[in-house]
């Protein structure tokens, strides 16, 4: 059985999400997941932080201290997406308004 990467990990993760899903990434592996959705389909990424609406990692250099996600990585923003404090955040998570979760392994 071959072992697969980190990347190919959130590859096959991204392949597997559906079009329109809300999906919470967790922190750690999951945060990669970002960077390989296609940008054709239209998947919302949530973060325990208080975003929806995130994007992949920003370019090196184009980094905005501020915009941060739940494991303090630097992230964008797509179109659309929006901050909120993180006590919603979590009530969008237990209410149930999310599609999937993807934990990393010390949240597990």
């Amino acid at each position: 059985m071959n072992k697969l990467t980190h990347q190919q990990l959130a590859e096959r993760i991204a392949r597997d999400i559906p079009e329109g899903a809300y999906v919470n990434l967790g922190i750690g592996l999951p945060t990669r997941i970002a960077n390989y959705l296609p940008a054709d389909r239209e998947i919302f990424l949530h973060s325990e932080n208080g975003i929806l609406g995130m994007g992949p990692a920003p370019e090196p250099g184009c980094e905005d201290p501020e915009l941060i996600n739940a494991g303090k990585q630097p992230v964008t923003l797509l179109q659309g997406g929006c901050y909120f404090h993180h006590g919603d955040s979590f009530t969008m998570m237990r209410g149930g308004h999310l599609d999937i979760c993807v934990l990393g392994a010390y949240q597990v």
